[in-house]
């Protein structure tokens, strides 16, 4: 089965988003992939569309959309692996600025172009009302995203990411290291918390881009080991 149409892919170039891009390419009968990116993702392939592009105001979104219909004229899917960390942004606006807003311009982008289908990486116990921080700005993007009309939203809830990153993050790494203990211990409704190997949600993220039908649909842990097995 392929992907009915091309597919806008945010964070091209990050953990998950570097698996999705993999996968999509790798499909025999697969899409175009649209990739807006502040940088060369430095992959080439006949599929494959990279609009390098200041991505960091609003003001630049109308000619930003004009570059990407240039390269592609429409998408079917938008998938979001955008996401950083309050370390890396330094500070709780800059967070907000990549993590809601600039998720949301560009889904705004992408549905104004005639996606009809949204994928969105998110975090376990993201929330709107939550108290945490990072958890509530991952909830209020997904809230966002669902005012915008897609006619379908797949929101993934992974917990921890297995994969090696760029960039140094010591909590994590400790976290990976406890991550075989944990998952003897989270079971029931703590399951949704275990760990799950980046290529897992990168491979549940691809099983939904083929997926049919309507409607907001939240995958955990035990959905996208799941879709990412064929279990």
């Amino acid at each position: 089965m392929s992907v009915p149409g091309p597919v806008l892919l945010a964070g091209a170039s990050g953990l998950v988003g570097s698996r999705v891009l993999a996968r999509l390419l790798e499909l025999p009968r697969g899409p175009r992939v649209l990739a807006p990116s502040r940088r060369e993702l430095g992959t080439a392939h006949p599929r494959l569309a990279t609009v390098v592009a200041e991505l960091a105001s609003a003001e630049q979104d109308a000619a930003l959309e004009q570059r990407l219909r240039s390269a592609v004229p429409g998408v079917a899917a938008f998938a979001c692996c955008l996401g950083t960390t309050l370390r890396a942004a330094g500070s709780r606006e800059a967070f907000l600025a990549v993590d809601r807003d600039l998720v949301l311009r560009i889904a705004g982008i992408a549905r104004s172009m005639g996606a009809r289908h949204a994928l969105l990486v998110s975090s376990v116990g993201a929330s709107a009302q939550s108290g945490n921080f990072y958890l509530r700005v991952k909830g209020e993007t997904e809230r966002g995203l669902a005012a915008l009309g897609f006619e379908r939203i797949d929101v993934l809830r992974p917990g921890l990411l297995l994969g090696d990153r760029l960039e140094s993050r010591p909590a994590e790494r400790l976290a990976r290291a406890l991550a075989p203990l944990l998952g003897t211990v989270l079971r029931g409704r703590l399951e949704r918390y275990r760990a799950i190997p980046v290529d897992e949600v990168a491979a549940a993220a691809v099983a939904l881009l083929l997926a049919d039908g309507e409607g907001v649909h939240v995958h955990e842990h035990a959905s996208l080991h799941a879709l990412a097995t064929g279990a």
